[in-house]
């Protein structure tokens, strides 16, 4: 009779705690998707679900935990109000995307700037190692990954080897995304000079409070000078892909005043993490020259779950709206927020050439249902549909009508857009524009195209999956 009681009361106070968790969901007024989302996680999976909620549910959060803007804000304002800027080049149809770039997030467009793009690990690697090679003042290096493996212990040599030489070397790992690495790994680089910061560390009892907010940036700055961001992590599987297949990525390398973008990326981040303001005109050597009247206009926006608005998401969202002729796009992960979708939709339906490419295995198959769920809603608006076949692609870039083009962290999904630390080069340019595009051709030729009357006749069992999935894509 006791145990009976207890079991009750057990059940009753469990209820309770759920049905409390639910208002407090209702109550933050989110996007209508992620409260249903999140009320269905709670009430159909018993304890399970709470767990989950704990861990990656909870808005404690932006203001406590995350921000640091405050800082980042007003180094921003420093930084425009030294810098001289007087960038030509950008196309009049993008003015108002760029304001609303520079009013958003600060982001100050930056003329004469070079860029070269990598699309495997080996090649990006190798002028990584050849930046930090000639380094004579300050590396400052982040990536969401840094491997104990053969690719980031060479990684890790050059580092400590310029630390001796004097060189500043600065790094910071999200703690998260490199679990995995031994501290011995990074206690290595601290003794051989290197100043190394995980980022958002997750240690009980603040473990449900950080989780879900991660760095997912890789940014490289030497000498403010030379610059590094796009989608590679520093691990061998970037260089020799995984089980026997490729990896396909993108990223790119930047000299220009644009680098100060990335500088300013950095060191605000190194502020979050070490609590140190690194200001010093050093660090920004091309910021006050003029910008050469040739190369690219670049801005490097990011964004973070601390921002008053998703400054990248609402950028895309504009440049979708506003194409002309065609958009190209290439993401692993396709779980877009419902404005980005409807910009998507509506540019096809306008007769704007819009193509889509995803890995047609990604590194998960619960992604890869998540991903299919999307199909029918984009192929019915006469978006083409392509699968990346020969391995995992991992590029997050987009190119429209051969004048404007962007490359860095950002996935065509709700985490990239609302909870993670993400950087992109937003470049307004043709040679750069037409480079991109010529990357998403030739990869085209390795690609399978979904068509929807073929696709509507799969399994009703793939179909289950899919929308079971979908309805949990605003928490993937």
């Amino acid at each position: 009779m006791w145990l009976t009681i207890i079991l009750w009361a057990v059940a009753a106070i469990y209820l309770c705690i759920v049905l409390s968790t639910v208002m407090v969901v209702v109550l933050e007024n989110r996007q209508p998707v992620k409260t249903i989302a999140w009320t269905l996680v709670l009430v159909t999976l018993p304890v399970v679900g709470l767990v989950f909620f704990y861990f990656f549910g909870q808005n404690i959060r932006k203001d406590r935990i995350i921000n640091r803007n405050a800082p980042g804000f007003h180094r921003r304002r420093q930084l425009a109000a030294a810098i001289h800027r007087s960038a030509t080049g950008i196309p009049a149809h993008y003015a108002p995307v760029v304001h609303l770039f520079e009013r958003l997030n600060m982001a100050l467009p930056f003329g004469g700037n070079h860029i070269d793009l990598y699309t495997d690990g080996a090649a990006f690697t190798l002028a990584l190692l050849k930046a930090i090679g000639s380094a004579r003042h300050h590396i400052h290096l982040q990536s969401y990954i840094i491997d104990d493996d053969c690719v980031g212990r060479l990684v890790a040599d050059a580092l400590i080897d310029k630390a001796r030489e004097g060189v500043e070397v600065r790094l910071i790992y999200d703690d998260v995304g490199c679990w995995n690495v031994p501290a011995r790994f990074f206690e290595r680089l601290a003794q051989g000079g290197v100043e190394a910061r995980s980022f958002l560390p997750v240690r009980f009892p603040s473990l449900t409070h950080k989780v879900n907010y991660r760095n997912h940036r890789k940014v490289c700055v030497v000498d403010g000078r030379v610059g590094f961001v796009g989608g590679m992590n520093l691990a061998r599987r970037y260089v020799r892909g995984v089980g026997g297949t490729e990896w396909r990525d993108l990223h790119l390398r930047l000299t220009g005043p644009a680098v100060s973008g990335l500088q300013h990326t950095f060191l605000t981040d190194w502020y979050f993490v070490a609590h140190s303001l690194l200001a010093d005109s050093a660090y920004y050597p091309l910021a006050e020259q003029p910008p050469a009247g040739e190369g690219d206009v670049v801005q490097i926006v990011t964004t973070d779950p601390g921002d008053r608005w998703p400054d990248i998401m609402y950028g895309l969202t504009w440049i979708i709206q506003n194409a002309r002729r065609y958009l190209y796009i290439q993401t692993p992960y396709f779980m877009p927020t419902e404005p980005v979708l409807q910009a998507l939709q509506t540019a096809a339906l306008a007769g704007v050439d819009v193509r889509l490419m995803v890995p047609l295995k990604p590194d998960g198959f619960w992604l890869r249902w998540a991903n299919d769920s999307y199909f029918t809603d984009v192929l019915s608006a006469g978006i083409r549909v392509f699968t990346y076949a020969p391995g995992f692609l991992h590029s997050k870039a987009l190119v429209v009508d051969d004048n404007w083009s962007t490359v860095g962290s950002t996935n065509m999904d709700f985490r990239s857009f609302e909870n993670n630390f993400e950087a992109n080069a937003f470049i307004y340019g043709r040679a750069s524009a037409l480079r991109v595009k010529a990357v998403f051709e030739e990869d085209l030729a390795h690609c399978t195209e979904v068509f929807l009357d073929e696709w509507r006749r799969r399994p009703i069992r793939r179909r289950l999956l899919e929308s079971f999935t979908r309805i949990l894509s605003p928490l993937l």
